[in-house]
């Protein structure tokens, strides 16, 4: 009886974890004015006829706070990762010098900054949304469970509170790690 009280509530918190994941990572992929590896994980490489992530066929790192550097595995790769770079949606311009690509990020204007915060705010409630849906389903499968007698009215009102103890927490999580993003894009 309490087994599968304690399967909903805790397939409810693992899938709200993975909500408030899927928000870090999407965050990590927002520019803010610092050059971030991660900010070319989207970059796809035509390597030899297959499309290929730019993590697999090439070192990233920030050389500094404004620049990124791509250091191709196969220095006969350099033009098509350049190219890939150029052509992604990131308004990028790399710039080859010898074996290693360089990636100068231009600076965000005022007006930039106000549609990521803005980006950032609208990744944040989607990221709340999908929690909300997993508090709603759980609840579902607990009202299921009591409709078919499996457990009682007091085990069904314990579970909906912790359900809603577990929602409040990650929704917390996702308001501060907006907050924090949106401070950092804000940053000049």
């Amino acid at each position: 009886m309490s087994e599968s009280v304690d399967k909903i509530k805790k397939d409810a918190e693992t899938r709200m974890a993975k909500s408030v994941d899927t928000l870090k990572n999407d965050l990590g992929k927002i520019r803010t004015g610092r050059a971030h590896p991660g900010l070319l994980e989207t970059v796809r490489i035509d390597y030899y006829g297959n499309k290929a992530p730019l993590n697999q066929v090439a070192n990233v790192s920030a050389s500094d706070a404004r620049t990124l550097t791509v250091t191709p595995f196969d220095k006969s790769q350099a033009a098509a990762i350049e190219k890939a770079i150029r052509e992604s949606d990131l308004g990028l311009n790399p710039v080859s010098a010898g074996g290693v690509i360089r990636v100068p990020l231009p600076s965000l204007t005022e007006e930039r900054r106000k549609e990521l915060s803005k980006h950032v705010r609208a990744e944040g409630e989607n990221a709340k949304v999908a929690i909300r849906n997993v508090r709603r389903d759980a609840n579902q499968h607990l009202k299921d469970a009591l409709k078919k007698k499996l457990i009682t009215e007091d085990d069904d009102k314990r579970s909906e509170e912790a359900v809603q103890k577990f929602t409040d927490r990650f929704i917390t999580e996702v308001d501060k790690l907006v907050a924090t993003k949106e401070k950092d894009v804000m940053q000049v």
